[in-house]
C-alpha cells in the first residue's frame, strides 16, 4: 500500500485564498481508479497499490493548476511506501489513537 501526502501551493495569484484551486484540482483526480483520496486542512491524503498511480494524480492535479492560468506551483509531496503489509491510512489512525487513549 502506498500512502503519500500532497500539498500543492500557487504561486502568484490575485488572491491570498487558493481554495478554488485547490478544490479544482481534487475534482481531477476524483474519479480515477484505484486511487482514494481525504482532503485535510493542510493537504490531501492520496492511497494506491500503485505508486504510479500517485505520481499520475499529483501530475494531474498540476496540470489542473496550470490551466486555470497559474504559472508556478510549489508542491510537497511525501510518500510512505510499505511492503510488508497492507496498511490503510484510517488503519494507521487507529494504530495511534490506541496509544493516544493509553496516555
Amino acid at each position: 500500500m502506498v500512502t503519500a501526502e500532497i500539498s500543492l501551493y500557487p504561486v502568484g495569484t490575485d488572491s491570498t485564498s487558493l481554495s478554488f484551486y485547490i478544490a479544482k484540482s481534487i475534482e481531477s483526480i476524483q474519479n480515477m481508479t484505484n486511487l482514494s483520496h481525504q482532503v485535510t486542512p493542510m493537504g490531501t491524503i492520496l492511497e494506491s497499490n500503485d505508486l504510479g498511480k500517485i505520481f499520475e494524480a499529483t501530475k494531474t492535479m498540476s496540470e489542473t493548476i496550470h490551466r486555470l492560468g497559474v504559472k508556478r506551483i510549489e508542491i510537497i509531496l511525501k510518500i510512505d511506501s510499505r511492503t510488508d503489509k497492507s496498511q490503510t491510512a484510517d488503519q494507521k489512525m487507529e494504530s495511534l489513537n490506541k496509544y493516544l487513549k493509553g496516555a
